[in-house]
């Protein structure tokens, strides 16, 4: 009898195992930088995550952040509990995943999407199927792409005395070309009065308030080319200091309007995201 009993509970657990098995899901994992901009956060990257949640609601979406700075703020200050990149993939590998995609929201191929490629790789063949989209502007289509989703509907795309000027956070790296070539695709589609500049890169303030001249504006509406209106948003560009973005337009003679508006909000622009992960679920047949 006891013997049995005991093979019942055995096949029990090994049914019970099985069907947690199948339970599993697959796993979109949506690495950002982060911000501790928690209303915004909602609006960029919430928006993105939600967006490819959308498109594949027999997948599970998870978050990690690469800023371990912001994810120690959100801790301390809000209670919010984000993983890093490590500790979200040791999470998929303990809770049994056997599918996962991972998808940057990093604008391009810079030292923070090498950052995570390096981390990643050491699990790639933990899993039965293991897949990484691609950044937002990787392809020449991406950035056709992005130039239509911010600026086909946009009232001053166009316009004679207004410039449109889109401020990047800028990097060492030699992916900083990404903005150049991000204002080149925009003026090549005819928005002539489209600009591209870097708080920390090239082209800098100086190199965008002199095209903006030449180009004959007398108004300048500022944006955000980062996915997250966040703190360099809020004071790099639109703060009242002396060196912010705003102010150095509004000392040169320009009237100046402020967006504070990241990528991540924008519907096309979370498309284009929704897109990278399906292209690497196909090319890795996921």
């Amino acid at each position: 009898m006891k013997k049995i009993l005991a093979i019942v509970l055995t096949l029990v657990m090994l049914l019970s195992c099985a069907a947690f098995a199948e339970e599993v899901k697959p796993v979109i994992l949506v690495v950002s930088f982060g911000t501790s901009y928690n209303d915004n956060r909602d609006l960029s990257i919430g928006a993105v995550e939600e967006a490819i949640q959308a498109a594949y609601p027999d997948w599970e979406v998870r978050r990690a952040f690469t800023a371990q700075t912001v994810i120690d703020i959100l801790d301390e200050r809000d209670a919010i509990d984000t993983d890093n990149v490590t500790e979200a993939m040791d999470k998929l590998v303990a809770d049994g995943v056997k599918k996962v995609v991972i998808q940057p929201t990093h604008v391009m191929n810079g030292a923070e999407y090498d950052d995570v490629m390096a981390e990643i790789a050491p699990y790639a063949d933990q899993f039965e199927g293991f897949a990484v989209g691609a950044p937002l502007l990787t392809s020449v289509e991406d950035y056709e792409a992005v130039t239509e989703a911010l600026l086909a509907e946009n009232e001053y795309a166009g316009s004679e005395d207004t410039a449109i000027v889109y401020m990047g956070h800028g990097t060492h790296h030699f992916a900083n070309a990404t903005y150049s070539q991000a204002q080149l695709v925009m003026q090549a589609a005819g928005y002539e009065n489209a600009f591209v500049g870097t708080v920390e890169g090239f082209p800098a303030l100086e190199n965008v308030m002199a095209n903006v001249t030449a180009y004959g504006a007398t108004k300048v509406v500022l944006y955000p080319f980062m996915v997250v209106a966040g703190d360099h948003a809020s004071n790099d560009m639109a703060g009242d200091e002396e060196d912010s973005w705003k102010t150095a337009f509004a000392n040169a003679g320009f009237e100046v309007e402020c967006v504070l508006e990241g990528l991540g909000q924008n519907a096309g622009v979370q498309a284009i995201y929704v897109e990278h992960v399906q292209a690497a679920m196909e090319e890795n047949g996921l």
